[in-house]
């Protein structure tokens, strides 16, 4: 078997079901020779069987734009994942990083919103009880709700965390009376 320099860590995503998924997302594509795409997906997935599961996985994927995903969806789950990022380790900059995309922004606020369940904020708390998440979703949420509009943000917590629109509509009325107070002072 050949090795890659870098080892990855074990993951639950196998190239089993890297294979799986290219084989079921080609399932109906046919190629330029009108032959089943899949099985081209599928070859270059096999062919790497000699490696380490990132390289293979990577083969059996490497069509993920032919699969129907578009650029655009590609570039939202770049933008969303850390390591990508120029300081990953900077949970708040990632944060400010995604907020200057609208469609990354509202994928985070989902993303932000269901960590913030209040049972699983309670599951978090108790596996971790010296890292606080409400905190740090709690300080996301404002500069990632100033990146779209308010019926954007109102349309996902109503779906998936309807506690926080409460908190949603204090920081709004937060920020009404911030906004009442500056026009007073600079009259």
């Amino acid at each position: 078997m050949v090795e890659s320099a870098h080892v990855p860590p074990a993951s639950s995503f196998t190239p089993e079901t890297a294979k799986v998924l290219a084989e079921v997302a080609h399932n109906r594509q046919k190629d330029k020779l009108k032959r089943p795409y899949k099985d081209h997906v599928l070859a270059v997935g096999d062919a790497l069987a000699d490696f380490d599961d990132d390289i293979r996985i990577a083969g059996y994927l490497h069509a993920l734009l032919d699969m129907g995903v578009s650029e655009r969806a590609v570039q939202i789950i770049e933008l969303l994942t850390n390591r990508l990022h120029s300081n990953p380790d900077d949970y708040q900059a990632v944060i400010r990083e995604i907020a200057l995309d609208h469609d990354a922004a509202l994928v985070k606020i989902a993303d932000n919103a269901h960590n913030s369940l209040p049972e699983r904020i309670q599951a978090l708390a108790e596996k971790w009880p010296d890292k606080p998440p409400v905190t740090k979703y709690r300080d996301a949420r404002p500069v990632l709700y100033a990146a779209v509009e308010v019926e954007e943000i109102r349309k996902i917590l109503a779906r998936i965390n309807p506690w926080l629109l409460e908190e949603l509509d204090d920081q709004l009325d937060e920020e009404d009376t911030t906004d009442y107070e500056n026009l007073s002072y600079d009259s």
